[in-house]
C-alpha cells in the first residue's frame, strides 16, 4: 500500500495556530475531540503549541479537523533509483575511486612503478585523513554553505549535500588500499627476483618487505570493519580498530618509507635526506601526521553540569567554549575508548561557573553509553579538537525549511538555535510524552525555532505516517527543503520517499 493510500485513524494532538492539521482519512470521522488538562492548557498558552501527555475527563476540549490531505505526487522511478542506490555519497565514492583506478592503470604501464605507487598511496592516505580532520571539515562546510540564498535553488540544493563528504573519505581509503596492494606486489616481486629486470628496479631487503606486509594486513582490517554492516552492529569495535589501526598504519608507513628510501637512495648513490625532500610521499605523510595529532593536542577534560530531564534524557551544560549554528561536540568518558558526537545549542543565559556563554547538548537513551550517562551523569567529560559543523549547518543555504524529527532527534535539531540568521523553520516532532520525557524547557526551545510547532504525542496518536503531513506543510509553508532527523532506518526511508515524489529532502547518513 502506498503512502497516499494509507489511512490515518487517530488525530494529530499538536497543531500550528491558526491552521488545523488535516490528515488523510477516508474512513475516519471528519473531526475528533482531544481533552487537555488545565496544566496542559497553560503549556499551550506558554509555548504556543498543543501537546498532550495525558487525558483528563472534564477538561477543556480541542477539536481537531481530520480532512483529507492533498494527493501526493506519483513516485518517479528514476528518482527512486537516484536517491536509494545512486546517492551523493556513493557517487562521490565512485568518482574518487574510479579516478584512482584510471591513474593506477596508467602507472602500471609506466616506468618507476615503485616510486609512483608509494606516492599515490601516501596521497590517498592524506586525502582520506583530511576528509575527517575537524579544521578541514569546518572549512569545507563554511565555504560550500556560504552560497547566498539568492542563488538558484538547484545550486543551493547541491551545496546542501556537503554532508556527504564521507564519500571522499571512504573512496580515498579504498583507493589507498588498491595502490598499496600494487606497491606490495611489485616490492615483493623485486625482493624475490635477485637480479633486477630493468634499470628502474632495485634489490629490496627483507626489512621493508616485512613492514609492508604488516601494513597491508592493517589496511585490510580497516577497510573490512568500515563496511556499514559491521560498523552498525559493532560500532565500538569499529571505532577502536579504525582509530588505532589507522595510527599504526601511518607510523609504520613512515618507517617503511625510511627503509625503502634508504635502499633506493643507496642504489642511486643519492643522500637519504636529499632523496626524502624530493619524494612527495614524505611530505604527504608529514602532513598526515600533523592532521592526526592536531585534534589530540586540544584534548581536555572539561566540567559538565547535568540536568536530568527524565529516565530517558539528560541535558548537559558546558561552559568551556561557545557554540554556533549546526556545530557538534565529541565526548568520551575515557580518551582512548569510544567517542560519541552530539549536536550543540547555546543556552539562553550563562549557566557556567565563569559566567560566560554556555552551551548544551541533549543526550537520549540509545545504548549502554547514553543510558549510563543518564542514570549516572558524570561531572566531567573528555573532549578533543574544536566543535565541528554537522548536517544541520547545510540547511542554512535555504530560506524556509521543514524540520521533521522523531524522539531524541529533537536534540540535533536544537542546533538551529545557534544562529539568528537561520532559515525560517516549521518544526514537526513525533515523540512519546514530550513534556514528561524532555521537560518544559526543551519545549520552550522548540518554540524558539518555530512559534507554532507540530508536536505529535505517540501516546495519544500512535505512530503516524508523516509523509502526507509533510507534503501539505511543504506547500503551505512555501518551503524549499525538508530536513529529517530520526533513527537511520526511518531517516533513509523518509528521505527516499520524499525525494522520489519530487520533494527536496535531506537527512544525516551513517557516515556524516
Amino acid at each position: 500500500m502506498s503512502v497516499s493510500e494509507k489511512t490515518i485513524m487517530k488525530p494529530v494532538i499538536t497543531i500550528p495556530e491558526p491552521a488545523m492539521v488535516k490528515m488523510d482519512s477516508n474512513t475516519s470521522p471528519t473531526s475528533s475531540e482531544v481533552t487537555l488538562t488545565n496544566e496542559e492548557r497553560g503549556d499551550i498558552e506558554k509555548f504556543g503549541h498543543r501537546t498532550m501527555d495525558s487525558v483528563d475527563s472534564g477538561s477543556t476540549q480541542v477539536e481537531i479537523d481530520l480532512e483529507a490531505q492533498t494527493p501526493l505526487p506519483e513516485k518517479q522511478f528514476l528518482a527512486g533509483l537516484r536517491y536509494s542506490i545512486f546517492t551523493i555519497y556513493r557517487r562521490l565514492f565512485s568518482l574518487v575511486f574510479l579516478a584512482n583506478i584510471g591513474v593506477f592503470v596508467y602507472v602500471m604501464l609506466a616506468d618507476r612503478k615503485l616510486i609512483a605507487l608509494v606516492n599515490a598511496t601516501a596521497a590517498n592516505l592524506l586525502a582520506c585523513g583530511l576528509a575527517r580532520q575537524p579544521l578541514v571539515v569546518n572549512s569545507i562546510f563554511y565555504l560550500v554553505c556560504s552560497i547566498p540564498r539568492s542563488a538558484p535553488i538547484t545550486l543551493r540544493r547541491l551545496a546542501a549535500q556537503v554532508y556527504h563528504y564521507g564519500g571522499v573519505h571512504s573512496g580515498c581509503g579504498v583507493a589507498a588500499l588498491v595502490w598499496y596492494l600494487g606497491f606490495v606486489g611489485f616490492m615483493s616481486y623485486q625482493y624475490w627476483t635477485p637480479s633486477p629486470t630493468s634499470a628502474s628496479a632495485v634489490s629490496i631487503s627483507a626489512a621493508p618487505v616485512a613492514v609492508a606486509y604488516v601494513i597491508m594486513v592493517l589496511l585490510l582490517a580497516i577497510v573490512v570493519v568500515a563496511h556499514p554492516t559491521f560498523r552498525t552492529k559493532f560500532h565500538d569495535y569499529f571505532e577502536l580498530i579504525h582509530r588505532f589501526s589507522g595510527w599504526l598504519v601511518v607510523a609504520l608507513f613512515v618507517v617503511l618509507l625510511m627503509l625503502f628510501s634508504k635502499e633506493i637512495s643507496s642504489a642511486e648513490q643519492t643522500p637519504l635526506g636529499y632523496f626524502l625532500i624530493q619524494l612527495p610521499a614524505f611530505w604527504f605523510l608529514m602532513v598526515t601526521v600533523v592532521a592526526i595529532i592536531q585534534p589530540w593536542l586540544m584534548l581536555r577534560k572539561v566540567p559538565v553540569r547535568a540536568e536530568n530531564l527524565s529516565n530517558h534524557a539528560v541535558r548537559l551544560h558546558f561552559d568551556h567554549a561557545q557554540t554556533a549554528f549546526g556545530k557538534g561536540i565529541q565526548l568520551a568518558k575515557h580518551p582512548l575508548r569510544d567517542w560519541h558526537g552530539f549536536a550543540t545549542f547555546p543556552d539562553p543565559t550563562p549557566m557556567g561557573t565563569r559566567g560566560t556563554p554556555s552551551f548544551s547538548t541533549l543526550v537520549s537513551k540509545a545504548g549502554d553509553w547514553t543510558a549510563d550517562s543518564i542514570s549516572q551523569p558524570p561531572t566531567h567529560f573528555w573532549k578533543r579538537g574544536v566543535l565541528i559543523f554537522g548536517f544541520a549547518y547545510a540547511m542554512r543555504v535555504f530560506k524556509r525549511v521543514i524540520v521533521v524529527t522523531t524522539g531524541s532527534g529533537i536534540g540535533p535539531c536544537l542546533s538551529f538555535l545557534g544562529d539568528e540568521n537561520r532559515p525560517a523553520l516549521r518544526v514537526m516532532w513525533q515523540t512519546r510524552s514530550p513534556v514528561k520525557t524532555y521537560g518544559h524547557e526543551v519545549l520552550r526551545l522548540v518554540s524558539q525555532m518555530d512559534e507554532c510547532p507540530i508536536i505529535l504525542d505517540t501516546n495519544q496518536t500512535g505512530r503516524i505516517d508523516m509523509i502526507p503531513i509533510i507534503a501539505r506543510q511543504f506547500k503551505e509553508f512555501n518551503a524549499e527543503a525538508v530536513c529529517i532527523v530520526s533513527n537511520p532506518v526511518l531517516t533513509t526511508r523518509m528521505v527516499h520517499e520524499l525525494e522520489s515524489r519530487g520533494f527536496p529532502a535531506f537527512g544525516p547518513i551513517f557516515d556524516s
